[in-house]
């Protein structure tokens, strides 16, 4: 029996083999860009060969954990990591977290009360509490959503980088040639200002939304917490009633980044 050359076995690391903590390290760099990423920045940051990236980004992207970004050399991640995404979101069972500020927040405001995450680049309605009136709006969980069009999307897209930002708005001029880019910015910059967002009859529903984003300790935005209803009731409010709604919903998105904190579960 012939003796296998050292250099045809795996070694073996403190996380496993090699092969598997360069695919890892390879993963955790694309979730933590804000750009899409190539070869060469991938094996300059990493200190990996050209070739050793070539062969791990052919495999991920067989996989649909990356894909090949639009006109460009590079990548990002992929419709399978979003999958990822999603079911990590549930395994932390931020629904559980979430559900009694959001229960709270629906008696209070006596509207549709929902809870949304940022999946990717796009916005999913993980959890909702419908209003207890007749005439009410209720969402469909699971469906992905653009973060360039609504309150709850409008509320997370204002807090991330810049990337995440132009994409929002080339997917937007793609729908809406006619949008003065300029002031969608300076709306973005409203919200991070004043920490909500607001929309009525964005998306042709008849529906009005009040939305709040929430954070990780870190302060990186997680998703956004939202007060709707139809728009009828909306504006039909007083001043002082929307101010109400407004408070009642960035207390709830805070109460939410708070519980999300470490020391609160320990």
């Amino acid at each position: 029996m012939s003796a296998v050359p050292p250099s045809a076995v795996e070694q073996e690391t403190p996380g496993g083999t090699e092969a598997a903590d360069r695919v890892a390290d390879v993963l955790l760099l694309f979730g933590r860009s804000d750009d899409p990423l190539g070869v060469s920045r991938i094996a300059r940051d990493l200190a990996l060969s050209k070739a050793v990236v070539h062969r791990i980004l052919r495999s991920l992207a067989s996989r649909s954990l990356i894909q090949a970004a639009p006109g460009r050399a590079a990548y990002v991640l992929g419709p399978a990591a979003a999958g990822l995404s999603i079911r990590a979101w549930s395994q932390l069972d931020l629904r559980s977290v979430a559900s009694p500020v959001l229960r709270r927040l629906r008696d209070r405001t006596r509207e549709t009360t929902t809870l949304s995450v940022l999946v990717g680049d796009q916005r999913v309605y993980l959890d909702q509490f419908e209003s207890p009136q007749e005439v009410k709006m209720v969402i469909e969980i699971g469906p992905r959503f653009p973060l360039h069009s609504g309150a709850s999307s409008r509320a997370i897209l204002a807090h991330l980088p810049q990337p995440f930002i132009d994409s929002a708005v080339r997917q937007l001029l793609q729908q809406q040639a006619e949008t003065d880019v300029d002031a969608y910015l300076a709306g973005l910059a409203e919200i991070r200002e004043r920490g909500y967002g607001i929309s009525l009859n964005e998306r042709g529903t008849g529906a009005a939304s009040i939305a709040a984003p929430f954070f990780d300790a870190a302060g990186n935005v997680l998703g956004s917490i939202s007060a709707s209803g139809p728009i009828f009731r909306y504006s039909d409010e007083s001043d002082e009633e929307q101010d109400q709604q407004i408070r009642l919903v960035l207390e709830a998105a805070g109460e939410v980044t708070e519980r999300l904190r470490p020391d609160v579960h320990a």
